[in-house]
């Protein structure tokens, strides 16, 4: 059965490379690639956009066997002539009403639901039906279900100048289990909020802004906290 390991595979012996030379040209070890070509790992990030760019094949092509497109390196992307080439695809517009693409999944952005990344309280109204797109390709190198996935404005500003107020974030909220120093949505004394959180001694977490001129770290009972997922993206808007 073809996967992304059979696609590398191949797509390494068109190149005429061996196991070897991918892995100098990438400098990671020939180990990896051969985990890669034995379904043991899959590349991943940066590192899957590098893959594809060495063997000339597009990322979708990899992870789900689209038709093969070369990879546009030989294009100057600020040419004229960039977006007329069959490797780039120029920027489309869209409504709620248009049809997603094969490539494509939507998710619900809930405006009214207000993370707040600073003080005060939020209001919650149901019913919502605005959702935002994304490329499926996303999910599958993150390994997030889509299902999993929520996206919510943030207020306030105690996470500036990382992410300012009325930025929107992406929330897997499969990702429930703190690793120190990362992102999350968090329902704590009534309100939602966007914070970086730490693991500490006694059951507790410490709560921390990225503006931390103005916002003091808070220890909290681990207990009294409600993970809603892990931050993995966000659209920052600087008025």
């Amino acid at each position: 059965m073809e996967n992304i390991a059979t696609r590398i595979a191949r797509a390494r012996e068109a190149k005429g490379l061996s196991q070897s030379q991918l892995a100098r040209d990438m400098g990671i070890s020939p180990q990896a690639v051969q985990n890669w070509e034995a379904g043991k790992a899959n590349p991943k990030g940066d590192r899957l956009s590098s893959l594809a760019m060495i063997l000339g094949v597009s990322v979708d092509h990899l992870i789900t066997g689209a038709p093969m497109k070369a990879w546009p390196s030989e294009v100057d992307a600020t040419s004229p002539d960039a977006l007329s080439h069959p490797g780039l695809q120029g920027i489309s517009v869209w409504d709620d009403q248009t049809p997603l693409d094969d490539d494509e999944i939507e998710v619900p952005f809930l405006k009214e639901v207000e993370l707040s990344a600073g003080s005060g309280k939020f209001a919650v109204e149901s019913n919502s039906r605005a959702k935002l797109r994304f490329g499926k390709y996303t999910f599958m190198r993150l390994g997030i279900q889509p299902s999993n996935v929520v996206c919510m404005p943030v207020k306030g500003n105690s996470m500036e100048p990382l992410l300012s107020d009325g930025s929107t974030v992406a929330i897997d909220t499969g990702a429930t289990a703190v690793v120190d120093g990362k992102m999350y949505g968090i329902l704590y004394e009534d309100m939602l909020r966007v914070k970086i959180l730490y693991r500490i001694a006694g059951s507790k977490l410490r709560i921390r802004s990225f503006n931390r001129d103005e916002y003091e770290d808070e220890e909290v009972d681990a207990a009294n906290v409600r993970i809603i997922g892990r931050v993995f993206q966000s659209s920052t808007i600087f008025s």
